[in-house]
């Protein structure tokens, strides 16, 4: 057996810890539910005759089969805000994932864990923001007479950004003395 004076050297691996796998899978996720919140049409519906979407809003007369109207949104500030906040969230969560996956083929992960959790934060900070001023505006500036619903559009965004903000804690969590156990 060799003595540790005997000038071997232990061979230091970096291996990839679960809790990292577990983030990057977050943030895989949260990436898809951000697509899905964005291309969603419904983030609000009404009575099957109103529907809000980040991108446009269509509504079908009561009385009449007629097809859908339908106006673009972009046409007033806070929903391009929300659109902007949301979109700047996605953006930062897809460089995220890809320093994220490349971290995966490097050998000296470590120095990528912060960047990946800060990056993450951001978005979550970007996303929250979106999300809280998307009600707010929306009841304020549209007046509807019938009973509406924020929907599964507006549900996806909010998946996205709980995603994001569990692989950020995920990557802050000390990672050298994770590594050091295995």
């Amino acid at each position: 057996m060799p003595s540790s004076g005997s000038g071997v050297e232990e061979a230091r691996v970096s291996v990839l810890t679960p809790l990292k796998l577990v983030g990057l899978v977050c943030i895989f996720l949260a990436l898809c539910l951000d697509i899905g919140a964005v291309l969603s049409p419904a983030w609000v519906t009404a009575d099957n005759h109103y529907y809000l979407s980040l991108w446009e809003s269509c509504w079908k007369h009561t009385n009449t089969e007629d097809s859908w109207h339908c106006n673009s949104t972009l046409g007033t500030d806070w929903q391009i805000a929300t659109l902007a906040l949301l979109l700047g969230g996605a953006a930062i969560i897809l460089i995220a994932f890809l320093v994220g996956s490349i971290s995966v083929c490097m050998g000296s992960r470590r120095h990528f864990y912060r960047p990946v959790a800060v990056m993450l934060f951001a978005a979550v900070v970007l996303q929250v923001c979106s999300l809280i001023l998307y009600p707010i505006k929306f009841i304020e500036s549209v007046s509807l007479r019938i009973y509406h619903e924020f929907n599964w559009g507006y549900g996806l965004a909010w998946g996205a950004t709980i995603f994001s903000f569990g692989g950020a804690i995920l990557y802050c969590l000390n990672p050298k003395n994770y590594e050091d156990y295995y």
